[in-house]
């Protein structure tokens, strides 16, 4: 959500750049992943065959595949909760200082690494990379460990009880600048310890459902007799309820070392009421994972397209306590994470081969009129798209927040299965309607930089690259 007036504008405009990472496929690669009965396989081509287990809500997929080598990876989990009270970010209406912490906030850190190629996955418990933040924080983490720009996806969860990240010391709190100066040496370390544990490693997909997430355009009327789009709760409309999980187990062992999930919806089960510090859902569902199998497990929690998606309850007060009563964000929270733990207790993982190849670009998308002093450089806007291959899996990184038809658009259209969409990934440019949207209005059409057609193009861009990583 919009932070400041120009909390957009460092992504208007920037040139357009394209990184990529090239290498010709293996003759042996292999996508499929699945049983240890694979191991059996080895040297018998592209051998693959479907089990299932199902799980509540959800349908645990487990590919299977001739055993290769070479994958390595390797985790961390680093504490980013400010020690200091801060403007938390995501309301505007909000303007006193945090009061406490309700649960602590993580950045994530999962690391790739196979024939020299890297892919790293950062996951923090934050709104997102709002006021310039994206390029300071990235440059800090690619300057100490010595990675590709195509390589790093840096995501926030969009929690809306984390601190506002800012560096500008004229207009952002003391409190909020010391934060984020702080949080890019907190990311480095991070990376730089998940590359310093590459270890070979097993992977594994899987893809349940969850009803947690809710259409929030809710169609109402108003004082004047017509129909308008409001924020609430919609089930009528489209809603994308896959929990996409992926299990990393370490050879030898028999407990996942990772468990990555991604599941769309904004994190916004608490309101402007609220002044506690939380990872709201996403970030109590991964709090739950690691409690939940213990030792030293990372859970990386991912939004996915959830332009569109709000929680089932949403914007509260805070956590209701009283007369024994559980707070609805623990209990959305619990129930994500207990669907990705069903999900992940049906995946058994034998991937040892999984080349890499990754791409990036800002992409200029057409932007809305601006009004009549709009200059022609006001003609589109920017959105950064990254993306990558591990295997026959890929991930899509996009900097901002696109309408959940649009990330399940970009799903079907995929040549890799699964397709993980990743949002409030390496930058923050707000908010991507469908283009049948902006006939129907509210909010989210009102806060957008882009012209209707904009997030249909984006589309197209992401399944272009992902097609030139084949």
């Amino acid at each position: 959500m919009k932070q400041i007036d120009s909390s957009l504008q460092f992504l208007r405009n920037p040139p357009v750049h394209v990184h990529a990472t090239e290498r010709m496929p293996l003759p042996h690669e292999c996508w499929a992943f699945g049983s240890r009965r694979a191991r059996a396989l080895q040297g018998s081509g592209y051998v693959r065959k479907t089990l299932s287990a199902w799980a509540c809500f959800g349908l645990a997929i487990c590919l299977v595949l001739a055993r290769g080598e070479g994958l390595r990876t390797g985790e961390a989990r680093i504490d980013v909760t400010p020690e200091q009270p801060v403007v938390l970010a995501g309301y505007a209406s909000r303007t006193n200082l945090s009061e406490g912490v309700h649960d602590r906030l993580s950045a994530r850190v999962v690391a790739f690494e196979q024939d020299g190629r890297r892919l790293v996955l950062v996951s923090l418990d934050n709104l997102g990379f709002y006021n310039d933040t994206s390029g300071p924080l990235r440059q800090a983490i690619l300057e100490a460990c010595a990675i590709q720009p195509s390589e790093l996806f840096l995501c926030a969860i969009h929690t809306h009880s984390a601190p506002l990240l800012t560096l500008d010391t004229a207009r952002g709190h003391p409190n909020n600048v010391a934060y984020t100066k702080a949080l890019g040496g907190k990311l480095a370390q991070g990376v730089r310890e998940a590359l310093a544990r590459l270890v070979p490693a097993e992977l594994g997909v899987g893809s349940g459902s969850s009803p947690v997430g809710v259409n929030r355009r809710e169609v109402a009327q108003g004082v004047d007799g017509k129909t308008k789009v409001v924020l609430g709760r919609n089930p009528s409309r489209i809603t994308d309820r896959e929990v996409e999980v992926l299990k990393v187990v370490n050879p030898g062992g028999t407990e996942p070392a990772v468990l990555l999930f991604a599941y769309g919806t904004h994190s916004t089960s608490l309101g402007p009421g609220n002044y506690q510090v939380s990872g709201d859902i996403h970030g109590l569902a991964a709090q739950f994972l690691e409690k939940y199998f213990g030792g030293d497990l990372v859970a990386p929690e991912f939004a996915g397209a959830s332009g569109d998606i709000d929680p089932w309850v949403r914007v509260l007060p805070g956590f209701r306590t009283g007369r024994g009563w559980v707070p609805e964000t623990v209990l959305m929270g619990t129930l994500l994470a207990e669907e990705v733990a069903r999900v992940a207790e049906g995946i058994h993982t034998s991937a040892t081969n999984c080349p890499i190849r990754t791409a990036w670009k800002t992409l200029a998308l057409p932007a809305r009129p601006k009004g009549e002093a709009a200059s022609s450089d006001d003609t589109t806007a920017s959105m950064t798209i990254t993306v990558a291959r591990l295997g026959g899996i890929a991930f899509v990184g996009l900097g901002g927040e696109v309408f959940n038809e649009l990330g399940k658009a970009i799903k079907l259209s995929s040549p890799f299965h699964p397709t993980l969409v990743l949002t409030h990934c390496n930058g923050a440019a707000g908010y991507v309607p469908t283009r049948p949207s902006y006939s129907e209005g509210g909010y989210e059409v009102q806060s957008s930089s882009f012209a209707p057609g904009g997030g249909e193009q984006l589309v197209e861009e992401a399944v272009r690259m992902l097609k030139e990583l084949q």
